[in-house]
């Protein structure tokens, strides 16, 4: 729900600006950083998520989670100003910034077999929220302008309201407590999860193994130091951190930089605009297209999470990335040829359809639901909070420059010569994740770690004895 939130929030301002602009009289440039600007306000969520998350627990950080978002489309559908509007948008993009916990939690508390397909389905909700806001534009499209839009919003709140509620049976997260040295309520956890206490007792000495806590220590509480969870984690991560940590940070801060720099939410956000661009004039036509690409981003994520736990995460990102750099090229070629052409342009209008559908289909196979799965697998257990924090602040921050400079880019190099870059970063991703990410398909947490590890290690994985040197 936390996710469904996310991509409601974000897809429903593709259609709503629409009506926004009219009913407000608001510039082009009022609505691009309208549009945009949620993203940036993001990283004070982003940022300050990871600490909460260590504080106060997982699960209290998603109900915490769960009020902001009841609390700012609240306060947008009641605006009737740019100013309020903002206001709302600033609270709501708080909102985005804590759902960097929903991976996290879902990485610790998922079987290492199912692990991909579950943190997968994170991002399957981010797209039907999408979806949802796509089809709230499209069937809200006819009210009145004054009244469209404020309705768009208002629908938001329902999942924050059933979110709420569904947190308060959430178990917390096992590696969180013991990472609290609550090593009774953990394996409490573990056999609920698991349903076998054998398993539980094997996962629980892995856990306290990776926590620093002495196997013969068996007590219900233990104690920890508080050092060990607070300005050590941030040494650790930026300050100081060993060259093991560093190449996994580098390593989430790039992939989340790739994943939005690709050009994603410009697609996203602004489709209504890029069909426009292709040939479609009608406002009901925009919209229909734009909810069709919602569609076909949403059912291509199955294939992320059917996939991702059999073929391999590595496999499935370089593949998406190359074919999201190929849609991408032919995006651009058929808006130049159709940019101020006088032929009959349905043509035109059907390849630019079928290469943004193309394009959104390739990144839900791969770089769209596997970034945030990677990411919170490969970070160790004390820094895993604030490093995918970290590495959501980077894809906000970079989402909101994409968003906001997205009009500006296309009126200085054509709307084509946008897409040709996007294109190149794609590219660029491609080779990135060839040439440095390590596969981590069928491995514990635990063993994760040892892929980014200082020594070289045996890895048994897929039947055969893998040597990693780092």
């Amino acid at each position: 729900m936390a996710s469904l939130l996310l991509g409601y929030n974000i897809g429903v301002m593709s259609g709503a600006q629409i009506f926004i602009k009219d009913d407000l009289d608001l510039t082009d440039t009022e609505i691009e950083i309208l549009t945009g600007i949620m993203n940036l306000y993001s990283l004070a969520g982003s940022l300050t998520a990871g600490w909460t998350s260590d504080r106060i627990g997982r699960r209290n950080t998603l109900t915490l989670t769960a009020i902001i978002y009841f609390v700012g489309p609240l306060i947008i559908s009641f605006s009737n100003n740019y100013f309020w509007i903002m206001v709302g948008r600033f609270v709501t993009g708080i909102g985005i910034g804590y759902s960097v916990i929903v991976p996290v939690y879902i990485a610790e508390v998922s079987p290492v077999t199912m692990r991909g397909f579950l943190t997968s389905l994170a991002e399957l909700a981010v797209n039907i929220g999408l979806l949802l806001g796509y089809i709230s534009n499209f069937l809200l499209a006819d009210l009145s302008v004054h009244l469209s839009w404020r309705l768009m919003f208002a629908l938001g709140i329902v999942p924050a309201v059933t979110l709420g509620f569904g947190t308060l049976i959430m178990p917390e997260s096992p590696r969180w407590l013991v990472m609290k040295g609550q090593i009774g309520k953990a394996q409490e956890v573990l056999t609920y999860l698991t349903a076998s206490l054998e398993d539980a007792k094997t996962q629980l000495e892995e856990i306290k193994e990776t926590a620093g806590i002495p196997k013969e220590s068996t007590s219900e509480v233990v104690p920890v130091p508080k050092q060990s969870h607070d300005k050590s984690v941030w040494k650790e991560l930026i300050m100081k951190p060993a060259p093991s940590v560093c190449r996994i940070l580098m390593t989430v801060l790039a992939i989340q930089f790739f994943q939005q720099a690709s050009g994603i939410d410009t697609v996203v956000l602004y489709s209504p605009r890029v069909f426009e661009k292709s040939g479609i004039k009608s406002n009901s036509t925009l919209l229909g297209a734009t909810m069709a690409v919602g569609l076909v981003k949403t059912i291509s994520i199955p294939v992320a999470m059917i996939l991702s736990d059999r073929v391999g995460r590595r496999s499935l990102l370089i593949t998406g990335t190359a074919g999201m750099a190929a849609s991408l090229v032919m995006l651009g070629l058929g808006l130049q040829i159709g940019d101020g052409s006088v032929m009959n342009q349905t043509w035109i209008v059907v390849a630019c359809i079928v290469a943004v559908l193309s394009y959104v289909s390739f990144f839900s196979i791969g770089i769209g639901p596997l970034t945030m799965a990677y990411s919170s697998e490969i970070m160790p257990l004390k820094l895993r909070a604030q490093g995918v924090a970290l590495g959501m602040a980077m894809n906000r921050t970079v989402c909101g420059v994409v968003t906001m400079t997205f009009i500006s880019l296309y009126e200085a190099i054509t709307i084509a010569g946008s897409f040709y870059l996007y294109a190149g970063i794609a590219g660029m991703a491609c080779a990135f994740v060839y040439i440095c990410l390590p596969e981590t398909k069928g491995k514990s947490l635990e063993e994760i770690e040892v892929l980014f590890g200082m020594k070289e290690k045996e890895i048994e994985g897929n039947g055969k004895s893998l040597q990693v040197a780092v």
